[in-house]
């Protein structure tokens, strides 16, 4: 048994890793040809982001290994595989229901990160990013992976779910945490700009947060931070951008990415 729980828990972070790898590589590759010179001087940085990502793969990657196990082995969880076992409109209910729920986590978990305590021992890593890339979706210090890594085994134990829902859920955390850091837009202006864009959360929002800090903590929705009065709005690119034409080949993006997160810790709520 336990040969099998590690096998699995290895298997799944393989999955987690590679997955990672895959998706923000390929936004890091579509970067390079919508914005050629965007991530000029950030070449450390980006391997930082990386290394950091990785080892978060680990941490997602155990407990989402031994549910899997514990589901197929024990049926641990409420994740069910025949798409006819409840009505076929439970499925995009199951679906939004998760996203809103995982929103939820994400923003007080997020609020709670930003106080000033938390933010210096574990935080500051991601914000260390300055500016975010595609690599950075993923970089945490383990205290807050651990916080990320959760949420989902969580809901798979508590609510119902088709085996090919939760593979959507997945893949929208997967799309959405690496599109909100990748410095520009890739969502149609009326995702961002338009009503629809009021309430979803894209990389014009996201990256006002690590802007300004103590505002924008939601993952998908815009509805907690304005429920909450944290919602400071949409922004655009053009500092960044402005910045990264200014930066030489080997920038100094790393040793000032410490410094801003330092000064983020000051800044956080």
């Amino acid at each position: 048994m336990l040969l099998a729980i590690t096998l699995s828990a290895l298997a799944m972070t393989l999955i987690v890793g590679v997955r990672y790898l895959i998706v923000s590589g390929a936004f890091a590759a579509a970067t390079r040809v919508r914005h050629p010179g965007l991530y000029r001087g950030l070449d450390a940085q980006m391997r930082r982001e990386i290394a950091w990502s990785l080892a978060s793969a680990a941490i997602y990657g155990i407990p989402a290994g031994v549910l899997a196990w514990g589901w197929k082995a024990h049926g641990w969880t409420r994740i069910y595989e025949n798409v006819h076992a409840r009505p076929l409109w439970y499925l995009p209910v199951s679906v939004l229901a998760y996203l809103v729920l995982h929103d939820t986590w994400f923003y007080w978990t997020h609020r709670w990160m930003h106080r000033p305590a938390v933010f210096k021992a574990a935080h500051a890593v991601h914000h260390a990013s300055r500016p975010p890339t595609a690599w950075a979706a993923m970089a945490f210090h383990p205290i807050e992976a651990v916080t990320g890594a959760v949420a989902i085994p969580l809901l798979v134990l508590l609510i119902p779910i088709h085996v090919g829902a939760l593979g959507f859920v997945l893949a929208v955390m997967t799309v959405m945490g690496v599109t909100n850091h990748m410095g520009w837009e890739v969502f149609p202006r009326f995702m961002w700009r338009g009503p629809l864009g009021a309430w979803l959360i894209t990389a014009s929002h996201h990256q006002r947060h690590h802007e300004q800090y103590g505002c924008n903590y939601g993952l998908y929705f815009r509805f907690w931070d304005r429920l909450c009065g944290t919602d400071r709005g949409v922004g655009d690119f053009a500092r960044s951008h402005a910045r990264a034409a200014a930066r030489g080949p080997a920038g100094g993006a790393a040793a000032g990415g410490g410094a801003g997160a330092r000064r983020g810790a000051d800044r956080a709520a």
